[in-house]
């Protein structure tokens, strides 16, 4: 078991724990939970031994093998499954003492290293590995791209498919959400509910930890607080503790009143459709938590619109793609025709490539329509949160910068000191104000988004995965925001718990076009893992080799007739075509079957066996397909 006693840990001149005491058991699955700058990385640091105890006692079991996600962005032309398989250490160890017993040409030692690789599961590792790839989301096409093909999130991607990929003891997840959409964030969530190792895990997704985590450790004022639970658990009886504390709790009832009566304003008036009932569900969850809620030490809303355009947007056979270099166009969502009404709260839903951010870009008019219109409502303002922050942000310039530029467009009048004191409410005080964008984290780069567009005074919201880089407080400080706003919102996002929030219609980006979603979130969820299915059958199909074909039959001189022979090696080019056929099919649907979550690791291994050899029964056919076929020709 993991221990902890009496510790006192420092970062710098900065304590992040006091006298802490804490027991982990094996085996048990932990959520980590705890303000931005609260300490959480710090406490991971300690776990791996990046950071020493400056007091107290820690200890972790010496032979236990640990698996983290690293946090650098890889640079290698290395092909992406060897990435991948190099995060098996079991398996690299292996590799490493049969070269040395070949070196050594240690007959014994080469004997034995054999038997350890069996023990490892070296024959069914690059099956294993790729399919932790399929269930992150890449396509079959990308298994053996250089790992410096691809972007940024995606190669974070393969830094979680590269832990995972490790026999581990102890696993520490520190957001792994941040780069999947709900596609793959399903996936592995099935994946980490298998997984059989003491797991800790830092999230802003509440939804998320509370599929995977049994256990909630909060981090707060230098001290860690065990509860027995997932994260909704542990907001139940925080709140409850909370609230027993006479003096936070008065001064909370101004606070818990407003969200009282906007819950209640919007329970009666909502309709009985499924999407609109899972909102009151996601609100009654707010409602009982409302002591938690209001003692967030950050808090923000948007001012009441000036006006509200009927309709806010009007799309008229709209396509949304981008121009390539060379002036060529890439339509990916085609023919919209739809319009946006005021106080409409809609969820962009669709699996990964689908067209969600694009359709996102082009309505904020960060990208042109290739095709159709759109039209805006007089008097229309957008606010708009791109996914990736700095698309709206100037690297050199601070936060105070940005607010200045802004302000002369939207208001021209305003002070510096009033900008100054804007920027507080936002965590953005003293000198910090004036740090440069460029080396500002994830986190605070998202609030002075959110800033920047609350300043804007809009009346229709496009936002694009923005809880990406917040911490939970945040995020429920965005969810009851984005709740008392009165304008349009249209959200995408992989956090389920802000869609259920905030959200009471859908629609849903697929197949080239936009449609309405009837259902809600859990249906999509299984619409979602059927469409996984699908894609990976497509796309096996897809990849699946071309039957070879016989060669061709010359024409015989006059006179002349087949060399002796040449039925038969007929005969049996036909047989390994048959053959060949039957044993890719069965590859194709090994893989179909190692690509579906839910799959136990002994299962896994059992279907990645009967793949290795597959593999290799393939490799042979083929080589004998080729031999006959050239005996063949030499025969005809």
């Amino acid at each position: 078991m993991i221990t902890l006693t009496q510790l006192t840990l420092r970062r710098g001149p900065k304590v992040v724990l006091q006298g802490a005491t804490l027991q982990l058991n094996p085996g048990e699955k932990v959520g980590l939970v705890g303000r931005n700058g609260a300490g959480k990385s710090s406490l991971f640091a300690l776990l791996t031994g990046r950071l020493h105890a400056d007091a107290g006692d820690f200890a972790i079991p010496a032979r236990w093998r640990l698996a983290e996600v690293e946090q650098h962005m890889p640079e290698t032309d290395q092909p992406a499954t060897d990435f991948v398989l190099d995060g098996d250490t079991r398996l690299q160890e292996a590799n490493a003492a049969l070269a040395a017993a070949e070196a050594a040409d240690d007959g014994h030692a080469i004997g034995e290293a054999h038997a350890v690789l069996g023990e490892v599961g070296a024959f069914d590792a690059k099956p294993r590995a790729q399919a932790l790839m399929l269930g992150l989301g890449f396509k079959l096409a990308q298994l053996d791209a250089p790992v410096n093909s691809f972007s940024g999130g995606w190669r974070m991607r393969l830094q979680l498919a590269r832990a995972l990929m490790c026999p581990s003891d102890l696993l520490l997840l520190d957001e792994p959400t941040n780069h999947l959409d709900l596609d793959a964030l399903v996936w592995l969530e099935a994946w980490l509910q298998r997984y059989e190792g003491t797991m800790l895990v830092i999230s802003h997704d509440r939804e998320f930890l509370d599929a995977i985590t049994k256990v909630t450790v909060h981090l707060e004022d230098c001290a860690l607080t065990r509860y027995g639970g997932n994260y909704s658990s542990f907001e139940s009886m925080r709140a409850e503790r909370l609230s027993q504390q006479s003096a936070a709790y008065s001064k909370q009832q101004d606070k818990v009143a407003q969200l009282q009566r906007f819950i209640d304003r919007f329970k009666a008036k909502a309709s009985k459709a499924k999407q609109a009932q899972s909102r009151v569900k996601a609100l009654e969850r707010m409602e009982k938590i409302a002591p938690v809620l209001t003692a967030a030490d950050f808090a923000f809303e948007f001012k009441e619109p000036g006006n509200l355009p009927n309709p806010m947007l009007a799309m008229s056979e709209m396509v949304c793609g981008y121009r390539q270099d060379d002036g060529s166009e890439v339509a990916i969502v085609r023919d919209v025709s739809k319009s946006v009404q005021p106080g409409q709260r809609i969820g962009i839903l669709g699996a990964n490539g689908q067209g969600k951010s694009t359709l996102v870009k082009t309505l904020a008019g960060a990208l042109p329509a290739l095709g159709g219109g759109v039209t805006e409502g007089k008097g229309l303002a957008i606010g708009y949160f791109a996914q990736q922050e700095m698309d709206v942000l100037t690297p050199e310039s601070g936060p105070m910068e940005h607010m200045v530029r802004l302000a002369k467009k939207v208001s021209p009048g305003a002070r510096e000191q009033e900008l100054r004191n804007f920027l507080g409410q936002f965590r953005f005080t003293g000198d910090m104000v004036h740090q440069a964008v460029g080396s500002l984290s994830g986190g605070e780069k998202a609030r002075l988004v959110l800033a920047m567009i609350v300043w804007q005074r809009p009346n229709l919201l496009l936002l694009d995965e923005p809880t990406n880089h917040l911490d939970l407080a945040t995020r429920e400080a965005l969810s009851l925001a984005l709740n008392e706003f009165e304008g349009t919102v249209m959200l995408v996002s992989h956090d389920r718990a802000l869609l259920r929030e905030v959200c009471d219609e859908f629609w849903l980006v697929t197949r080239g076009g936009v449609e309405p979603f009837d259902g809600d979130l859990d249906d999509y969820q299984k619409w979602l893992l059927e469409q996984s299915r699908e894609a990976t059958r497509e796309a096996t199909r897809a990849a699946q080799p071309p039957k070879p074909a016989p060669a061709a039959k010359k024409a015989a001189a006059p006179g002349a007739a087949p060399r002796p022979g040449a039925g038969k090696l007929k005969s049996e080019l036909d047989g390994i075509e048959r053959k060949l056929a039957a044993a890719i099919a069965w590859r194709d649907s090994l893989g179909e079957q190692m690509a579906e979550p839910g799959l136990d690791h002994l299962r896994l291994a059992e279907l990645g066996s009967e793949l290795g050899a597959i593999g290799a029964e393939i490799d042979g056919l083929e080589a004998r397909w080729l031999a006959l076929s050239e005996q063949l020709e030499a025969a005809r």
